[in-house]
């Protein structure tokens, strides 16, 4: 085998729909307030007895579904969350134990926001270099136990929710080669830091950095793959906001591309929103088998992330 593939994708998010109208009766904010600035019409909140892993593990049952495998398929899963409460076990092992995955490597990887993009590379890698068959990769975060329902600056964004893929061993490459890096002298623009640990960020300092930095670098992972930007059929960007996305797709120049604009309805889910608005573009058929989709995580840290893949 020369690679690795994405065999099948799902998605969960939680019953409970937190609406604009639902915020503005928490803080000073309205409807039309919160659209304007961030495009967010709604948000899925999950219950205090509703934990990542949890969340993570429906996901993943739905990957591992539409893939036809078994959990005994599975050798190694991964996890990226910022959100996990405890230290151990980690939410990968949690996952594994939910699924009843027997034996299987287990590691959870904190990259925020780009943390999917770095776990999805993490096991190209493995698979590619034989440590793995088959991979779980996941991202699931539980944004709502980290943010402060006082501040309008932060509740508004915040949503809560997972998506996974099944990465097997292929043939022909299906997952590009990853570009990823990372700002550590800008790490304090995100944070979730802490006790009780909270969600803030300097706003206007990650815009610009996501609308004048980052667009070059998701141009770069394209020209990796052996394509151009109008060559692709999807983006799927960290889903932010509106106010990010938007201007970041139209200058990284996919004129050909269906662009994920799921942060309307989902709100930000940090490592969770990359899988869990490409699971929905799949599922929908706004991308077919084998359409080439770039993949672009940034945020936290600041760091970033980003491969083209071919749809399952």
């Amino acid at each position: 085998m020369n690679g690795s593939r994405i065999a099948a994708v799902g998605h969960y998010q939680p019953a409970k729909v937190l609406t604009n109208e639902d915020l503005a009766g928490l803080v000073d904010t309205s409807d039309e307030w919160i659209t304007s600035r961030v495009g967010i019409r709604t948000r899925h909140i999950a219950g205090p007895d509703e934990p990542v892993d949890e969340l993570a593990a429906h996901a993943a049952a739905k990957a591992l579904a539409a893939a036809g495998l078994a959990p005994g398929d599975i050798d190694l899963v991964l996890v990226a969350t910022s959100t996990a409460v405890d230290r151990s076990p980690n939410m990968a092992a949690r996952v594994a134990a939910r699924l009843g995955i027997p034996s299987p490597a287990a590691m959870d990887v904190n990259v925020v926001c780009a943390g999917f993009t770095h776990a999805l590379a993490t096991a190209d890698h493995a698979v590619r270099a034989g440590a793995s068959l088959r991979a779980l990769v996941i991202g699931a975060d539980k944004m709502s136990e980290v943010t402060d329902w006082s501040d309008r600056t932060t509740c508004v964004l915040v949503g809560d929710g997972a998506g996974a893929a099944v990465v097997e061993a292929a043939e022909e490459p299906g997952i590009g080669p990853v570009l990823w890096g990372s700002v550590p002298e800008m790490g304090h623009a995100v944070r979730i830091e802490g006790t009780p640990a909270r969600f803030a960020q300097e706003g206007q300092s990650v815009y610009r950095w996501a609308t004048t930095q980052l667009p070059p670098i998701a141009r770069k992972a394209c020209e990796r793959a052996g394509l151009a930007p109008e060559d692709l059929a999807g983006v799927v960007l960290h889903q932010a906001n509106l106010r990010i996305i938007e201007p970041l797709a139209e200058k990284i120049g996919a004129v050909n591309a269906v662009v994920a604009r799921d942060v309307a309805e989902s709100g930000n889910t940090s490592a969770a929103s990359i899988p869990l608005a490409f699971s929905k573009l799949v599922e929908q058929g706004a991308v077919s088998t084998g359409d080439p989709v770039l993949l672009f995580g940034f945020g936290g840290n600041l760091s970033y992330a980003g491969q083209v893949v071919r749809c399952p």
